[in-house]
């Protein structure tokens, strides 16, 4: 099933379902036909491909959003909403606003009407679509991204001297950081982020199966931390662009304080990255740009760079997306 907008000389349309989609251009993974795949056959999701093509039926641009069926202890308790990472993949010299509107504007209509909110972030451009985010109801909130290079200078050139100490002697003591390559591993690593996630009421935790498949497609690398017999922090990294993309993390900090977990394991997988290749590793979810931002401060530590940018919003009900438009006012 799909949906099809037209202008005079090119076409917006909507899949649904991965094997009626056209040629793809090559680009983010988090806009291919390999993502949408994994999320068809992964409970709880549905991926959604808006393509733009033009007077000769050839794709010039495409967007992919995923729907996520969600549960939370306020009211509505079950309900779903959409999330759209980066503004999609262009054909050389076209990735303007224009085509970025129209594939935004298919899925809102499509959307909106499904969902309790739509969510777009990591655009590579602060005021990229702005416009055609406003003319479409969506609204802004300020966000911070980080983001360290890896080809410039190695990871040990960037990171402060007292973090270094901190990794230096929990490794001295035994704490080892390795890629999950077996099944004890791999389930150690979902009950951490799990038991991590399940206090906090925004993030959204993927069923297994989702990281299972991309690691079998090998965009996608888990890496576990260890101290003798306990799992002790684990950081869950996507590979797109020649990037590498943090995109969940958890640790036992509380616990295991004075092994500075999460500084361990944020550490070796830096390292790992670089080792790989990696151009740079992009914290996906640093948060609000709070003056006093502990998870902000505590990365920019590995030498990363802060940048500030959107994330935009649109909720299906209407007075209630006025009302936080108002709020949310720049």
């Amino acid at each position: 099933m799909h949906h099809i907008f037209t202008t005079t000389t090119m076409k917006v349309t909507l899949y649904e379902h991965v094997e009626e989609l056209p040629e793809l251009i090559a680009g983010s993974y988090f806009h291919s036909r390999q993502l949408m795949e994994v999320c068809q056959r992964i409970s709880g999701q549905k991926a959604y491909m808006a393509v733009v093509s033009d007077a000769d039926g050839r794709a010039i641009a495409h967007l992919l959003a995923v729907e996520r069926r969600r549960r939370s202890w306020l009211p509505p308790f079950f309900y779903s909403h959409v999330r759209v990472l980066g503004e999609g993949v262009y054909t050389e010299g076209l990735g303007d606003g224009t085509l970025f509107g129209m594939m935004v504007d298919s899925l809102t209509k499509r959307l909106s009407s499904r969902v309790l909110f739509i969510e777009i972030s990591h655009l590579s451009q602060k005021m990229f679509g702005y416009r055609q985010l406003r003319q479409a109801g969506y609204f802004p909130v300020r966000w911070m991204s980080i983001h360290n290079s890896l080809h410039s200078r190695r990871p040990e050139e960037r990171i402060t001297s007292r973090m270094q100490h901190r990794v230096e002697n929990a490794i001295k003591r035994g704490v080892t950081t390795r890629v999950v390559n077996t099944e004890e591993d791999f389930d150690a690593a979902m009950k951490l982020l799990r038991q991590h996630l399940h206090s906090k009421p925004r993030r959204y935790m993927p069923q297994p199966e989702l990281f299972r498949e991309m690691m079998e497609q090998g965009v996608c690398r888990i890496f576990i931390t260890h101290y003798h017999q306990h799992v002790i922090g684990c950081t869950v990294v996507v590979y797109s662009d020649n990037d590498a993309y943090l995109w969940y993390s958890a640790s036992r900090r509380k616990t295991f304080a004075t092994l500075h977990p999460n500084a361990v394991t944020f550490w070796n997988t830096i390292r790992a990255v670089h080792q790989e290749g990696c151009q740079h590793i992009r914290f996906i979810d640093v948060g609000l740009p709070f003056r006093r931002n502990p998870y902000r401060d505590f990365i920019l530590r590995f030498g990363g760079k802060e940048v500030s940018g959107y994330r935009w919003f649109r909720i299906s009900i209407g007075w209630v997306n006025k009302l936080a438009s108002w709020l949310w006012r720049q």
